[in-house]
């Protein structure tokens, strides 16, 4: 794109009609193996009195060495969004944002996104990468805890990477765990609900959790031989959704190396001392690039784990992927 085209505006709907999570997560695995590049992202508290909202500014951009990532053009985006938990109450999500896309060689602006749709996208895709190289490849039974807007996303982004049959979904409120299951199952998903977190756990091959839990959940005692405990969650340091004993159990992967420092669990366990930073065997770049092993088919007992914090180059791969497709159906005007 060059001089002054439009600046395409691109809605939810949108996004969801140019994504699938097969596809999706395939974009996401050519972006840890490509030649994106993501500074640092900034994060700031903000004070509410009904909770702290947090907001984000995380921008990414292509390299300049011709990649799988960036074969179809080099682009540039930044994604603000803003975490407010009291938006429960109100009716509303609590992740709220936009996503800018702009020409990387020109810095012409291309695009604005919904950016808690794409949010939502490759976050649970992300996820569902992650499986793809730790669960088991008969993983068949899924836990769900938490019932809110990624949940969804998390089921169906983790069923298009592994057999799963059986999906239990666990909320605070058992009324908003059954509606979802509810909801999914009229859609043909396999969902029931279940106000037993503990035996949930215990009977799931892969544990997803996507809460804003300020206290453990997931205790490391019930995990399964060869459990998957992936771990979404748990944004900023006074957030848990798993104990110490989870993760000292586990081979415990993260998304980047932010997740050492940045977010609930694996940073929490790290400074309190529970769990020594070489403990944390590696992360998305060196699975994806295979530089570090995941979970050997021969490992059907070994437990692993995976915390994400959120990558600014997902949101970019994201972003590329459903230009690329409107640009297709468009017929190379998108």
């Amino acid at each position: 794109m060059s001089g002054r085209e439009s600046l395409a505006v691109v809605s939810a709907s949108d996004i969801d009609r140019a994504l699938t999570f097969p596809g999706l997560v395939d974009a996401l695995e050519a972006a840890f193996r490509g030649d994106l590049v993501a500074p640092v992202r900034h994060h700031h508290g903000v004070a509410r009195p009904d909770g702290d909202a947090t907001l984000l500014l995380m921008p990414a951009w292509t390299g300049c060495r011709e990649t799988a990532a960036s074969a179809d053009g080099a682009a540039l985006g930044v994604k603000i969004v803003a975490v407010f938990p009291g938006n429960g109450a109100r009716g509303l999500a609590s992740v709220q944002g936009v996503y800018y896309l702009a020409d990387g060689a020109t810095g012409v602006p291309r695009a604005v996104f919904d950016g808690a749709r794409l949010t939502l996208w490759r976050t649970a895709c992300a996820s569902a990468l992650a499986a793809r190289r730790l669960a088991r490849p008969d993983a068949a039974r899924m836990t769900m805890v938490g019932a809110g807007a990624l949940a969804p996303f998390l089921i169906r982004a983790h069923m298009s990477q592994r057999p799963i049959e059986a999906v239990t979904i666990w909320n605070r409120d058992p009324a908003k765990a059954r509606a979802l299951a509810a909801d999914l199952a009229a859609q043909g998903l396999p969902t029931t609900a279940s106000a037993d977190l503990e035996s949930a756990v215990r009977a799931a091959d892969l544990v997803s959790c996507a809460t804003l839990s300020r206290e453990p959940l997931v205790r490391g005692a019930w995990l399964a031989p060869g459990a998957h405990l992936d771990l979404v969650g748990a944004f900023n340091p006074s957030m848990r959704e798993a104990d110490d004993e989870a993760l000292r159990r586990a081979a415990v992967f993260v998304d980047t190396p932010a997740a050492l420092e940045e977010g609930g669990d694996v940073a929490i366990a790290i400074r309190d001392g529970a769990i020594a930073r070489d403990h944390v065997r590696g992360d998305l770049f060196g699975l994806c690039r295979g530089a570090v092993p995941g979970r050997a088919h021969a490992d059907a007992e070994a437990i692993t784990l995976f915390k994400s914090v959120g990558a600014a180059i997902e949101d970019l791969a994201a972003a590329m992927a459903v230009m690329a497709v409107r640009s297709v159906v468009d017929g190379g005007t998108g």
